[in-house]
């Protein structure tokens, strides 16, 4: 088992992932089928939360009490978050400048390259997290790692495991290949990347949900589950070629929603925990007291495979390059799949 889904609120928190998963769903179409429904959501809508994000540190700087207990300010407050928001964000704006070629930036060969730049930032934003938590957490216990205590009160538990998928991250970014290979759909609707087929969302989704499951105990049930899988849900039955794009919709949209109301996820019926928590109450500062550790077994477990399947996925790249003497990242490596041939019968 992998989190704490029992007792009383049960009920709540498996309604609350599949309100997430439908609303990532529904709110990705809107998106991608709507150039109006693009732009209210990855132009407009980011521009008022910035605003808003501004206001509440301007007052929290002022002394204004309702700012200093604003749940963003006091929940979701650190480096990562906002990162991960402005850089997810920015990725959809680019892709959509892709796949409409709008501007001459939008029809620039050499724009093609933004998809691996921003997914490749993102990575390595959350490969920066994972070192950040094996520090910490091997400094407070040894090399057996150890409780440390985040920003935003939460008592995270560091170790090596933090190290692998790190590793496992830099990998999936060489991973990505044939990165000119980027095209509009027909009917305009999408930014496909033909290349990325289900070795590549395999790899990258096992590495993704593990990081949360490491750096965001207690999110991950959403933005480690229902966040990932609906991005992918979407590519493997009806946007074929799509997964990236899909997953930056998604992305923006979940951080936006978790910046602005994190208390769905950390102190409401709705909210889940991992069983690396004995108690999940004890996930948040309780007196500088840290939490008896739960089950730790996944830590370990699910980053040696995070590891594994990247260095597969890596290893086939290499082995193709090699026998076909070509540059993996100028030249489709996975086209003899079938999900990159119906991805190629969608482009424009």
């Amino acid at each position: 088992m992998l989190f704490n889904i029992y007792g009383a609120n049960s009920g709540y928190q498996l309604i609350g992932w599949l309100l997430v998963f439908v609303g990532l769903v529904v709110l990705n179409e809107i998106g991608r089928k709507s150039k109006i429904g693009g732009v209210a959501l990855f132009f407009v809508l980011p521009a008022i939360l910035t605003v808003y994000f501004v206001a509440i540190y301007i007052g929290a700087a002022m002394g204004s009490s309702w700012a200093l207990n604003n749940q963003t300010y006091l929940y979701m407050n650190s480096w990562f978050h906002y990162a991960k928001l402005y850089a997810a964000t920015a990725g959809c704006i680019g892709f959509i400048f892709l796949k409409y070629k709008w501007t001459k930036l939008g029809r620039s060969e050499w724009f093609k390259f933004w998809p691996f730049a921003i997914v490749a930032i993102n990575i390595l934003i959350a490969v920066v997290s994972d070192f950040e938590s094996a520090f910490k957490g091997m400094s407070a216990g040894g090399a057996a790692g150890g409780w440390w205590l985040s920003s935003e009160g939460v008592w995270l538990y560091g170790g090596w495991w933090n190290i692998l998928n790190g590793l496992a991250g830099i990998i999936n970014i060489f991973a990505m290949t044939h990165w000119c290979g980027i095209y509009s759909s027909k009917n305009g609707d999408d930014m496909l990347w033909p290349d990325m087929t289900w070795c590549y969302i395999l790899a990258y989704d096992i590495w993704n949900f593990q990081y949360t499951y490491l750096n965001l105990p207690n999110h991950a049930f959403y933005c480690g589950l229902a966040l990932l899988l609906a991005p992918t849900f979407a590519a493997l039955i009806w946007n074929k070629g799509g997964w990236i794009q899909n997953r930056a919709f998604t992305l923006s949209l979940w951080c936006m929603f978790a910046q602005v109301f994190p208390n769905f996820l950390d102190r409401s019926k709705f909210a889940v925990a991992s069983v690396i928590y004995k108690d999940p109450a004890m996930a948040y500062a309780s007196n500088n007291i840290a939490p008896v550790v739960g089950t730790p077994v996944m830590q370990g477990v699910i980053s040696i495979l995070s590891l594994l399947i990247n260095v597969v996925v890596l290893a086939f790249i290499i082995r193709k390059a090699v026998t076909t003497k070509t540059n993996p990242y100028l030249n489709p490596v996975f086209d003899h799949q079938k999900d990159f041939k119906d991805a190629m019968a969608r482009v424009e």
